[in-house]
């Protein structure tokens, strides 16, 4: 089980499974790479380096390499749902990133797990990248979900990318799933389609966490959860900001 960030090239550039990969050596120890904003990080390495080890042991045809993306659905410890669901619930005006219309990718953690079974009974080898295919759903797609199933009074206030930026909000963490770079939501899958795999709605993957939420949800005091969300402090400044902004150039 691998991951997209072990190309070179993410999340800058589209991808296919003929990508450049990272380079880590199969022996490597947990301090091989390095961390850059824009490119490549040391958990790519490493996820890279855990690819060629298992091809160094088994071989190419005995080893089946799977390379999600944004994995959601019930139980996500990261958070990015989750804080998103919590959020359009708590009602207001919800600060939305970039455009509506921005496609996204992301794949529920089910249809993940359902083609990892279907690779191994049917002894696939290669890699794959698990995503949704590219266009299925739009980041307004997903917060009109999230509105839907939290049943709120939550207005969205498309800010354009440009704007967030210079205001100092983070990409990826603060308004999570948002990033600017066009290798972001890319990512070519005909291979994995070919091979099975099968994603449900987007709309159903937010239902279903969202009613996992309510019944019994916890993500606990996960290290990467605790990373994730804009304060509503800085929201309401950023949206004061744009509201500003339209002011003065109307």
């Amino acid at each position: 089980m691998s991951t997209l960030s072990v190309y070179q090239d993410w999340p800058v550039k589209p991808l296919n499974e003929r990508s450049e990969v990272l380079y880590c050596p199969p022996g490597a120890g947990p301090d091989y790479g390095t961390d850059t904003e824009d490119g490549p990080t040391r958990y790519g390495y490493q996820k890279a380096g855990c690819e060629a080890a298992a091809v160094a042991a088994f071989g190419v045809e005995r080893t089946t390499i799977l390379r999600p993306g944004v994995v959601l659905g019930p139980r996500e410890y990261v958070g990015r749902l989750p804080w998103w669901l919590r959020r359009v619930a708590a009602g207001g005006a919800v600060l939305a990133p970039g455009s509506p219309g921005r496609t996204i990718q992301p794949v529920d953690v089910r249809d993940l797990a359902a083609f990892t079974l279907r690779t191994i009974s049917e002894q696939s080898s290669g890699a794959f990248n698990v995503c949704a295919p590219i266009g299925s759903a739009t980041f307004g797609e997903l917060l009109a979900h999230c509105a839907d199933s939290t049943h709120t009074d939550a207005s969205f206030t498309w800010v354009p990318d440009d704007f967030l930026l210079g205001q100092g909000v983070r990409q990826w963490s603060e308004l999570p799933l948002w990033r600017t770079f066009d290798g972001v939501w890319s990512t070519d899958t005909t291979a994995s389609q070919a091979a099975g795999l099968r994603t449900r709605p987007l709309e159903q993957t937010v239902r279903d966490t969202w009613r996992w939420l309510v019944d019994s949800g916890d993500i606990g005091n996960h290290d990467r959860a605790a990373e994730i969300g804009i304060s509503r402090e800085k929201e309401a400044q950023v949206l004061a900001a744009w509201r500003r902004s339209g002011e003065r150039s109307g």
